[in-house]
């Protein structure tokens, strides 16, 4: 079925099931949608999907953190709706894959071990004081920003679809961390202090971003090769930074593989605590 399909099929569909991650009907491919579309992923893009999936999923976890802890009432409010939007990513990246495997959403985020994660080490570093946090989104917007644009090009619909919503939200996502690395990195020298602290302590796991891995080259047409969006990143980055008053620290890089399975020692904990919930309480709905 083509997802241009789909509002005529879904008529009675949606309410039901709605969600605090859900849009209005014609809006946005949703991830009831998704489940019901009769969209079934390869075996290969099923695990790409996943690793999207899981990059949004752990970023949003630790996002959520802040609600009630942000440096400003409104700062709540703002990190709150971007952990919100970023849940909604991997709600729909996760949905697709699950589709290859007769898995749900919520098997893929709650039942699975440490090692059956293919997120980046960068989602999975602690928040940090207020400055660590900004300087994570904003490596990690502008490089999401890059990625989903292409992934709207993208030969597998359910993709191009899930990234075309996702790229008007994470722009905004962008916009916030570059407004606020320039009004920390401009403001008082503890600020800027703190900006450089944390970009000293985030650097290392950049590389891991941009490294090709299996699954993205035997996708053609449908995956982003992430080495191909360095140099732009680069750019971009190098000229907020510079805005900011920062400078690109020249510490050295980690030797992270979470596409692999190998992450750093902070995801374990995250999960459980994650995770806790739907293990102690197995089938529990509300």
């Amino acid at each position: 079925m083509k997802h241009e399909e789909l509002d005529e099929a879904l008529d009675s569909f949606g309410d039901a099931l709605a969600s605090a991650t859900r849009v209005t009907p014609g809006n946005a491919l949703r991830p009831e949608d998704i489940a019901v579309g009769g969209v079934k992923p390869s075996e290969e893009v099923a695990q790409y999907a996943l690793t999207l999936g899981d990059d949004a999923l752990i970023l949003a976890q630790r996002m959520s953190h802040w609600i009630s802890r942000a440096p400003e009432l409104e700062e709540d409010v703002a990190l709150g709706n971007i952990a919100l939007d970023v849940l909604g990513h991997a709600r729909s990246f996760l949905t697709y894959a699950g589709l290859a495997w007769d898995k749900t959403e919520d098997d893929l985020a709650y039942w699975r071990e440490e090692e059956e994660f293919t997120s980046l080490w960068i989602v999975e570093q602690p928040n940090g004081h207020f400055g660590v946090t900004i300087v994570r989104q904003l490596i990690v917007s502008i490089f999401q920003n890059l990625l989903y644009k292409q992934l709207t090009e993208s030969k597998d619909e359910t993709l191009a679809a899930i990234s075309a919503k996702a790229v008007k939200e994470v722009d905004y996502h962008r916009d916030h961390a570059i407004q606020w690395t320039i009004r920390l990195g401009q403001g008082t020298e503890e600020s800027a202090a703190k900006m450089r602290h944390a970009l000293e302590i985030l650097w290392p796991y950049v590389d891991e971003m941009f490294r090709d891995e299996e699954v993205h080259q035997n996708l053609e047409g449908i995956a982003v090769l992430p080495s191909t969006l360095r140099s732009a990143w680069e750019e971009e980055i190098t000229a907020v930074l510079d805005a900011a008053g920062l400078e690109i620290p020249s510490t050295g890089q980690a030797m992270a593989y979470g596409r692999r399975g190998e992450h750093s020692e902070h995801l374990g904990y995250l999960l459980a605590e994650m995770q806790v919930l739907a293990r102690k309480h197995p089938g529990a709905s509300w």
